[in-house]
């Protein structure tokens, strides 16, 4: 049996053509993950001309896997830092920043990291393993209310309340959530049978993007990206749920992830972005049915002003 990948990157020659690499530019890849879009773009680096990629991941496990070449460093790191590396790398400015935010097939697809309801495990949900507080530390102490801005916010589930009441109330009889199967059971009465998987998906979607502080972390990549980018260097993020794309959307408009348009004195908006393209960059029927889990992405490019 063949061993399952790590993960597949999404729309890569689409994202190379969106960062217009130059052999001798200077580029970061915020997700490295499996490390896909990451060597392909340096494949198209020339160490002799300068030509350098940082790639950022909190993920031992990734950085684990990431080989050694004159034109990469890999940045054991949120994403959420990098003007602080690159500050620290002497690097005045970058070409291109790419940030792919799915979750990679190794952390759906290990039972002991807690991303999955379709198999039992501890229910962790953490990205960086050292990190303090799992899913099931969340589940523990987060109050009704909060579990349910949480489970309506991030999941959009329309029984997010009911969800909540019911680990809250299992929680006060004793029940401990320590393991995926623990959470599933709970929420079993109020899951839609028709609709299982999609909202068992949506459930642990909202509490990995609690858990990792995912929109947090996403606003401060947007910010620090923006900064870090040189006057005609490229933004491309890759989205797969609407609570992220709605933030890079707005953000590459505006400026602003909420979507805050800013204006001069004369009326104009100060647009710190031109978009390449008026809709996302989505994948076509070929690449998703080599990978299916490519289905939702959206790649959006901005031009720096």
């Amino acid at each position: 049996m063949s061993e399952q990948p790590y993960h597949i990157p999404a729309l890569l020659p689409q994202c190379l053509d969106a960062l217009d690499i130059r052999p001798g530019g200077i580029y970061v890849d915020a997700t490295y993950g499996g490390g896909g879009h990451s060597r392909a773009i340096m494949e198209l680096l020339d160490a002799g001309k300068g030509g350098h990629l940082y790639s950022f991941d909190q993920d031992i496990d990734a950085v684990k896997r990431a080989g050694k070449d004159a034109r990469f460093t890999m940045v054991y790191s949120n994403f959420r830092f990098i003007t602080n590396f690159m500050r620290f790398y002497g690097v005045d400015a970058v070409d291109g920043v790419l940030a792919d935010l799915g979750v990679s097939f190794h952390h759906f697809d290990t039972p002991d990291r807690g991303f999955s309801f379709r198999t039992d495990g501890p229910l962790d949900m953490r990205m960086n393993r050292s990190a303090s507080r799992s899913a099931s530390d969340l589940l523990a102490v987060a109050d009704r209310d909060r579990l349910t801005d949480i489970l309506r916010i991030y999941g959009e589930l329309s029984q997010a309340r009911r969800m909540a009441d019911a680990i809250v109330r299992a929680r006060e009889g004793g029940k401990v959530f320590d393991t995926v199967g623990a959470l599933v059971e709970t929420v079993a009465p109020m899951i839609d049978p028709r609709k299982e998987k999609k909202e068992l998906a949506q459930l642990f979607q909202a509490l990995r993007i609690e858990v990792n502080d995912e929109m947090g972390a996403l606003r401060e990549l947007l910010e620090g990206a923006l900064k870090v980018l040189k006057p005609g260097g490229r933004l491309a993020v890759i989205t797969y749920h609407s609570l992220e794309d709605r933030m890079v959307k707005n953000f590459l408009k505006t400026g602003d992830i909420t979507g805050k348009v800013d204006k001069d004195f004369f009326g104009r908006v100060n647009a710190p972005f031109r978009l390449l393209t008026s809709k996302p960059i989505v994948p076509d029927e070929e690449e998703v049915a080599r990978n299916p889990r490519s289905r939702s992405a959206k790649l959006r490019v901005g031009v720096k002003e």
